[in-house]
Formats: structure tokens, sequence, C-alpha cells
């Protein structure tokens, strides 16, 4: 390590967090069989889900908030470095297959850029005015919603990424992994999951990494639900962008209707292939061009449509 004047205070700065902290009992952990360090790093990751339980009603706050910018028009956009811009990335490309979301309408931003995906871009973690710029490349509104991901909740582009989007007038989520961060301090809507030492002494793509993925997870999947991707817990608005989403297209139409092969396939020829439309065709007994109809005066809510249909 090079002996610069910032290095001191980082080095006590994270000594005070958990997600950093050395655990003797664990300092023999090498010499253990293979199956010995399995089991004690399953019990590890099963406390997981126990620590993102503690911070529901966080979770779900932010949600409805995230929710309500999207339903007017507003994007989602994750930023975050390594571990948690990658989580984020990930979570943010898996959502147009997954419930057709437009191009740009969830977005991750990585310290470093894409090439962070792969590469460690040294130093880019450690600039808030990056992320600023990230974001202004995006032409960051009021009606859209930034999350800030960080294990340590002190990462620098994290934390600028939500001083910037609430500068602006964005909605701000801070997600990390240890209390009284600064990052959940500088969001509105502070979520703070705390996973405790990792077993690999500091590596937050551990236990961390896991919370993080399952609160964005959470994020994601229940903002689409409320904005009516979903119809019950089918994917009514998956992409059928090759052929085993075309199948899984057709299972989701005859699990939501029961109706026949043929005529399924007949649906589906006449909305162009698109699930929700299908679907509303075979239910409310009305062609492809109603059904479109119908979907866009709800807002693409699928059940508000079929009330309007039969209604």
């Amino acid at each position: 390590m090079t002996s610069t004047p910032h290095h001191p205070d980082l080095r006590s700065q994270l000594e005070t967090l958990a997600t950093e902290a050395f655990r003797p009992e664990l300092a023999e952990i090498d010499q253990l069989a293979t199956l010995d360090i399995a089991r004690t790093m399953n019990g590890e990751d099963a406390t997981v889900s126990a620590a993102v339980a503690v911070r529901l009603p966080e979770i779900a706050a932010a949600i409805d908030a995230v929710a309500a910018r999207m339903a007017r028009g507003g994007r989602l956009v994750y930023a975050g470095a390594g571990t948690a811009g990658r989580l984020g990335v990930l979570d943010a490309s898996e959502c147009p297959p997954t419930f057709n979301t437009a191009p740009g309408q969830v977005v991750g931003l990585i310290a470093g850029g894409p090439d962070a995906m792969v590469t460690s871009i040294e130093g880019a973690e450690d600039s808030p005015e990056l992320a600023g710029a990230d974001l202004d490349a995006l032409g960051l509104t009021a009606d859209d919603a930034v999350v800030g991901v960080s294990a340590s909740g002190r990462t620098p582009y994290a934390v600028g990424a939500v001083e910037h989007a609430r500068a602006v007038g964005a909605l701000t989520v801070g997600l990390a992994c240890n209390e009284g961060s600064a990052l959940a301090a500088a969001a509105e809507h502070g979520i703070e999951v705390v996973t405790g030492p990792e077993l690999i002494t500091g590596s937050t793509r551990l236990k961390a990494g896991t919370a993080q993925k399952l609160v964005l997870n959470m994020l994601s999947t229940i903002t689409m639900v409320r904005l009516g991707k979903t119809y019950g817990n089918l994917m009514v608005d998956v992409r059928a962008s090759n052929e085993k989403l075309r199948a899984r297209s057709r299972r989701i139409v005859a699990l939501a209707t029961g109706a026949a092969d043929a005529d399924i396939e007949r649906a589906l020829t006449a909305t162009d292939g698109e699930v929700k439309h299908a679907i509303l065709v075979l239910l409310a007994d009305v062609d492809g061009p109603t059904a479109a109809r119908l979907l866009a005066d709800s807002d693409g809510h699928l059940r508000a449509a079929l009330a309007a249909a039969t209604g």
C-alpha cells in the first residue's frame, strides 16, 4: 500500500465496519476439510435471509416510491462499484426479457463503465464526480429513481450518485450492509441489511453480495408487479426473444386461460405474440386490436382490462 494521506483514515474507517471485521474463530479455516469449509459457508449464507427480513418495511416503502415514479414514466437506475455495481447491472439487464421493459427503463451504472464488469478499474469507485457525470449522461430527471448500492455504505461513487440524484429531485434509495452508513443517510430511503463479518475477511461478494442480490430482486420484481407486468405470478409481459421464451409464452397463456393449444396459437398470432394481449383475447373474447385498446386504457394492467371488458 502506498503512503498517501487518506490511507490511514480509510483504514480506520474500514476497521469500524461490520462487513470488514476479522473473525478469529475462522483463522484456521484453510486447515479444514473441503466439506467442512462448505458446511461453514453454507451456515453463514443461511443468515442472510433473516438479515433482509429485518428491513422488509423499508424495502417495501422504497418499492412503492419507485413504482410511483416509474408509473409516470420515470426510470430505475442502479449505481455502484465492484460487486455492488455488477449486481445492479445484472438486475437491470434481466428486466427487458423478463418484464418487457423498454430500453433504458431500468439502468445499471457501474463505476468505471462497462469494462468494470469484468476488470477492476482502479480508482473509479473513489470518485463521486464520476457518478454525477454518469447520471448527467442519462439526462436524469425528477421522475427517475436512483438506487445507490454499496456493501460498506461509504463507497464515494454510490454516495455521490445518491447525492447528485437527490439534488435534481429524483427519488433516492441507499442500499448498504452496515449500520449508520453515509449511503443510507444520503438517501430518501435508506436500507441497511446488516450481514456481519464475512467468512473471508472483507470479501463482501459473499454474504453482503447475496443480501444485495436478494434486495435488488425484490426492488425490480415487486415494482414490476405493481406496474402490472405480471398476472398473478405469471410473467405476462415476457418478451419471446428466443425459442425457450416462445415456449414459455405459450405455457403462460395456457396457465392463465386453460385454453386449447390451437386457440392459444390463434390468440398469439392475432396479437403478434404479445402474451398479455393473447390472454385478454381468450378470457374476454375480444379481437387483437380491442385487447390492445383495453390494455392501453388500463395502463397495461391485465386485471383492470379484464374488468373493463367484462364489466
